[in-house]
């Protein structure tokens, strides 16, 4: 039978058993064993399925997905999300709009120590939105605020999604999360610039909120020592090369149970629901992980990133209108796939087509996982959207969906700047060494 043939029929079976609501691991996994079955032997696809789950569940490098988690719910716990909002909302909820202003520096200071964007999102949901509501914001301006804000999870260093990026295509994975800060701080910037635009554009929907006074606005800097030294001590280490991304993962999650521990905000019974919590978590991202190798050896024997290569290059399309082909699948599939099974499914297929045009591999890493982020707030299945409206029940998904409209607007505009400027995204990564 034709390799192309098998390739088609397999990805035709892939989201068929998707539409089926078969989780995308699984899916991945029976298609990738069957499709490299009907290629080579039954015997050698069985050996695939009982090799492959070990070797990814023991590959030292995936160690820093269950560390980053762990991190993010001994954050959580801890109460470093509230201390966060209380201190941007001292600082900037006197403006008019200064409470969603609060509620996205509260978002990208916590996506430092996360790495989520859901758990950013669900967060900040529980943290920011009845605050807001108390205040008279719209439901859909103070729910589209936390839709957005939580994508800066996936982006701000350190992030999970960009570290399986990095083990996907062998990048170094320390020098993708320095390549994510200076486009994660440009979208904090942008976000906070478009609500200045909304103050004029709908002054109605963005209301004014408490004056702190200057005595009480340094007292609520001190609850935000935890993070910036968290944050410090796991970027500034992987920067100056004092440890590596799975060991300042360990170092993290240890540092932040131990000021958890010293200011008496975790308990036994807190931090066993935080480790259980974050082992079902990893448990799931692992089965899509291993679910994706499978596939994998699928697409290898098939040829497909080769043939897709090779079809895109006689296009004639150039390097930039290659690449805006494949931005913009990436955003149509944000529409129906969640960003790792983005990041799993596709990144194989389409990273030798990257290659072959000599885009740099860090910055294109940088840009899928923007572009992922699209995915998290647009419909119809935007995770961040779901999240929030499991949250505050009595919000609809499309009063989320409006509010949260003119950030996926922002996000387009920042795409473009990034992926016009290379540099912006390079910059520390080249000051690294």
């Amino acid at each position: 039978m034709e390799r192309e043939v098998v390739a088609v029929g397999g990805f035709i079976v892939l989201f068929g058993l998707m539409a089926l609501r078969v989780p995308i691991g699984i899916a991945m996994g029976l298609v990738g064993v069957g499709g490299f079955a009907m290629l080579s032997t039954p015997d050698a696809a069985l050996s695939l399925l009982a090799l492959t789950p070990i070797r990814t569940a023991t590959d030292y490098s995936l160690g820093l997905v269950p560390m980053f988690i762990l991190m993010g719910a001994l954050a959580t716990r801890s109460g470093m999300s509230e201390e966060l909002f209380r201190a941007s909302n001292a600082w900037l909820g006197h403006r008019k709009g200064g409470l969603a202003m609060a509620t996205i520096a509260a978002c990208g200071g916590f996506a430092a120590i996360c790495g989520s964007s859901v758990a950013t999102a669900a967060t900040m949901a529980n943290v920011a939105l009845p605050e807001m509501r108390r205040f008279g914001y719209s439901d859909a301006m103070a729910s589209g605020t936390i839709a957005a804000g939580g994508t800066l999870g996936i982006l701000i260093p350190p992030s999970v999604v960009l570290a399986i990026y990095g083990i996907i295509t062998e990048q170094d994975i320390g020098r993708l999360f320095i390549a994510g800060i200076a486009p994660g701080l440009l979208a904090l910037c942008l976000y906070l610039l478009l609500i200045q635009i909304l103050v004029f554009v709908k002054p109605d929907s963005l209301p004014v909120g408490e004056r702190t006074e200057w005595r009480g606005r340094m007292q609520a800097l001190r609850g935000v020592w935890a993070i910036l030294l968290l944050f410090v001590f796991v970027i500034g280490g992987i920067y100056g090369g004092m440890f590596t991304p799975t060991e300042a993962a360990g170092m993290g999650a240890a540092g932040t149970f131990l000021i958890g521990v010293a200011r008496r905000r975790l308990t036994w019974r807190s931090t066993m629901e935080c480790l259980v919590g974050s082992l079902r978590t990893s448990a799931s991202i692992f089965v899509v992980l291993i679910g994706a190798m499978l596939f994998g050896y699928f697409l290898a024997v098939t040829q497909t990133p080769q043939n897709l290569t090779q079809w895109l290059v006689g296009l004639n399309l150039g390097p930039y209108g290659t690449l805006s082909i494949i931005l913009v699948a990436y955003i149509l599939l944000g529409c129906i796939l969640d960003a790792m099974a983005m990041i799993v499914l596709t990144v194989p297929i389409i990273f030798p087509v990257v290659s072959a045009y000599g885009f740099d591999p860090i910055w294109f890493g940088v840009i899928v996982v923007m572009t992922v982020e699209l995915g998290l707030i647009t419909p119809p299945i935007g995770m961040n959207v779901f999240v929030i409206n499991s949250v505050a029940k009595d919000v609809s998904l499309p009063t989320i969906f409006r509010g949260v409209l003119p950030f996926v607007a922002i996000d387009v505009v920042r795409l473009v700047v990034l992926v016009a400027f290379p540099a912006i995204t390079l910059f520390l990564v080249h000051r690294m060494g």
